[in-house]
């Protein structure tokens, strides 16, 4: 289980974005966070995912608590996390071919890229042609498959889908949304979906925490 225990979190101690916030998600289970820009839900989204250290709270990783973060956080559990982020031009280094950023978490972590770079491209709809391409020759919604791509090389337990499909039509929202669900169903992963959308987060998440009249933080 992945649990989150009264976190209070942000970027200025005096204002924290999260305060007193907790969350658990279960491995096999889908779970959407549903609220508007600025109430949280990237800052909770980034704590979950060990890439923002909280002010207060913890975080619990199948029964044993994070102690640290980021490059940090020790190996076995960071290497449980695939975090798929909201504008992949952001995420993406702009000198990498495609096939070498699905590679990434392979390399970080030492191992070498192996037969899962291809089967990965292919299962988020990434022909051989674009796998040479850089981030600046291709799409938004093609470099964002492989963001995805990415972020499943590891076979992590839990998925962080940061307003994955924001800025996707709706063929590859549905595209890519069916890739999550399919590894979903076979890995038995958990999967936490941070959006705006509650057409697309009730149509895709067995349950939904909803901050749409959250109060938000002082600024």
């Amino acid at each position: 289980m992945l649990e989150l225990r009264r976190v209070t979190a942000g970027y200025d101690r005096r204002e924290p974005v999260l305060r007193d916030v907790s969350l658990t998600l279960e491995p096999g289970e889908s779970v959407g966070l549903l609220g508007p820009s600025g109430c949280g839900k990237s800052t909770l989204a980034r704590v979950a995912a060990l890439l923002h250290e909280p002010y207060a709270g913890e975080v619990v990783v199948d029964g044993e608590p994070v102690r640290g973060w980021r490059h940090r956080a020790p190996r076995a559990q960071r290497t449980t996390f695939g975090v798929v982020f909201q504008q992949p031009r952001l995420s993406a280094d702009p000198r990498l071919r495609l096939a070498d950023l699905v590679a990434e978490p392979l390399r970080a972590n030492g191992l070498a890229p192996d037969s899962r770079v291809a089967e990965l491209a292919e299962r988020v709809g990434l022909g051989p042609d674009l796998l040479s391409r850089r981030p600046h020759e291709v799409s938004d919604g093609q470099l964002q498959r492989a963001c995805l791509a990415r972020a499943l090389t590891l076979r992590p337990r839990w998925l962080i889908c940061d307003e994955m499909t924001a800025m996707l039509d709706a063929s590859t929202t549905a595209a890519l949304v069916g890739v999550v669900e399919a590894y979903r169903g076979e890995s038995g992963a958990g999967v936490l979906a941070v959006g705006h959308d509650r057409v697309l987060l009730e149509r895709w998440c067995g349950r939904i925490l909803d901050w749409s009249v959250r109060p938000q933080p002082s600024r």
